[in-house]
């Protein structure tokens, strides 16, 4: 039940009477939902619903990250979650680390776990946990040295008229895993989802792409492949989608287009539709197009590219800009796009809005732009996502490290890294198929421009193959020798015949096992080293 909620900064507890709202709750065996209509105009709080909850230490808890790219596991209960602002502030101020998560709206601390919208944990005390309501993101957070489970609304922000109401809650509640589970299921079906082998230009040569290198790439892809996506690069300025780089692309993309679809092959685009950099032309004349915080400075998201800025994604102007390049693209023959950087649509505050809100709306407005284009998103919160987009991204950017480099530890949890993409792939399977299909990011087998053993090339490989309805490449593999192949071969017979695919982990290991042409296969997955060992 809830136990309390703040109108504006004001604390209620639920036994208090209160003049300026009605709370009305219903539970059953396992499904709360509490609504609250106001009595007078008001600013919502966030609320809190809370339980008693023992913790032991073999048990596994798993608590899904805010973001595509935000590090999500079942971890044990002495790990700890990365805290941004332990960073020197002289970091934060240069590069904004704090734009990409949720650390500018939650308090990190050492005493505590959390996570969103779905929770599970597994062993000796079980729990599984659910979101089912469409307003505000449930935050699942456990604080160790009370033994407390709290659950909170993130309904902070949201404004309400006298008369009006408001979902605070409407979650399941299990302390059953396997029973919660399937009803999670059973609330979010699998739906068909073709699974795609492709080809990406980014993680071979990110924005120093040309003609000349998408169309070899483009010759030396065979028939086994569906779809060919032109990522980061193409354009002048990240922001001017319709200039396209013609030192880079003299012809256009136009050529390049009608090459793709004559190999039989679906056409890719990558765009980051709510956002521009800080050096594009429509930040220096459209200034007017970008979200404002309350101090007047502009929202800034990162320090991608030369600093990049959020697009006030409900002004009818910026609404109209971003159609008109998506539907440029689709009109020249696109029909895979692939949407990056969404968490900025709803980084910065809208006055009576939640989170949840914004991201829903600015989600859905891509989809209505693009109709039945497929959509992969990357960068977005999974919740909003769900149903809207027809593939997400599941972790955050693989990197041509294992972890990338040492330094890159101590910066946000939505940092490039191989091993924590491949960790996420594992324990994201749960929405593969039911809320999108799961993108596990890309496989490597070259040998060239690249830094992961082949051992754990071949470990990511067989990972993706196993989790993901994308198995995407950078490489050009016409450049592949007859043990890539051999292994590329074997991989994508796992992506479309595995069946009855399980994990569990132990440690530093996951256990993982597998049905292929009616034998049983098992193996492990060394998360520290990224290996697989009994394959």
């Amino acid at each position: 039940m809830i136990t309390e909620y703040l109108i504006g900064e004001k604390k209620y507890s639920t036994a208090e009477s209160c003049s300026d709202l009605d709370i009305f709750i219903s539970e059953s065996e396992n499904r709360f939902t509490a609504k609250v209509t106001a009595k007078t105009d008001l600013t919502l709080g966030r609320a809190v619903s809370q339980y008693h909850f023992n913790s032991y230490k073999n048990d596994l808890y798993f608590f899904n990250g805010y973001q595509s790219w935000t590090d999500t596991k079942e971890c044990y209960i002495k790990e700890k979650e990365k805290d941004v602002y332990k960073i020197p502030k002289f970091l934060l101020s240069a590069f904004s680390f704090d734009r990409y998560g949720d650390a500018t709206f939650y308090g990190y601390g050492k005493d505590r776990l959390h996570g969103y919208d779905v929770f599970w944990a597994k062993g000796k005390n079980q729990r599984f946990i659910f979101n089912v309501n469409g307003g505000a993101y449930l935050i699942i957070e456990f604080i160790k040295k009370f033994g407390v489970l709290n659950l909170i609304s993130d309904s902070s922000g949201k404004s309400l008229k006298a008369g009006e109401s408001f979902v605070l809650f409407d979650y399941y509640f299990y302390e059953d895993y396997e029973k919660g589970l399937n009803a999670f299921k059973k609330q979010y079906p699998e739906k068909p989802t073709k699974k795609i082998l492709g080809y990406t230009s980014w993680y071979n040569y990110y924005q120093n792409i040309n003609e000349e290198i998408i169309l070899r790439d483009l010759s030396a892809l065979d028939n086994r492949f569906d779809l060919f996506q032109i990522d980061d690069g193409y354009e002048t300025f990240v922001g001017d989608w319709l200039d396209v780089d013609s030192q880079k692309f003299p012809n256009g993309l136009l050529p390049i287009v009608k090459d793709i679809k004559e190999k039989g092959f679906t056409a890719g685009i990558w765009l980051a539709p709510f956002v521009a950099e800080e050096k594009s032309k429509l930040f220096a004349e459209h200034k007017e197009y970008f979200k404002r915080n309350a101090d007047g400075e502009f929202v800034k998201c990162g320090s991608n590219w030369s600093g990049f800025y959020a697009l006030d994604v409900y002004k009818p102007e910026v609404k109209e800009y971003i159609r008109k390049c998506l539907t440029h693209y689709k009109d020249m023959g696109f029909d895979f796009f692939k949407l990056d950087f969404l968490f900025a649509a709803h980084l910065p505050e809208y006055e009576g809005k939640t989170r949840c809100e914004v991201a829903s709306f600015a989600y859905t407005f891509l989809r209505e732009v693009l109709g039945d284009s497929l959509i992969l998103g990357c960068g977005g919160t999974l919740f909003n996502s769900a149903n809207v987009f027809d593939y997400l991204r599941i972790g955050p950017d693989v990197s041509l490290k294992f972890d990338d480099n040492w330094y890159m530890k101590f910066i946000h949890r939505e940092r490039p890294s191989t091993k924590i993409t491949l960790q996420n792939t594992v324990y994201r399977s749960v929405f593969d198929k039911r809320f999108f299909g799961n993108d596990p990011d890309v496989f490597l087998l070259r040998d060239e421009n690249i830094s992961l053993s082949k051992n754990q090339r071949i470990a990511a490989l067989t990972v993706d193959a196993l989790f993901g309805s994308l198995m995407l490449t950078s490489d050009n593999i016409k450049e592949y020798d007859e043990v890539k192949k051999t292994a590329l071969n074997t991989a994508l017979d796992i992506f479309y015949n595995a069946k009855d695919v399980k994990y569990d982990r132990h440690g530093k290991f996951i256990e993982i096992s597998y049905t292929l042409k009616n034998e049983r296969k098992d193996f492990k997955y060394h998360t520290k080293k990224g290996v697989i060992y009994g394959r």
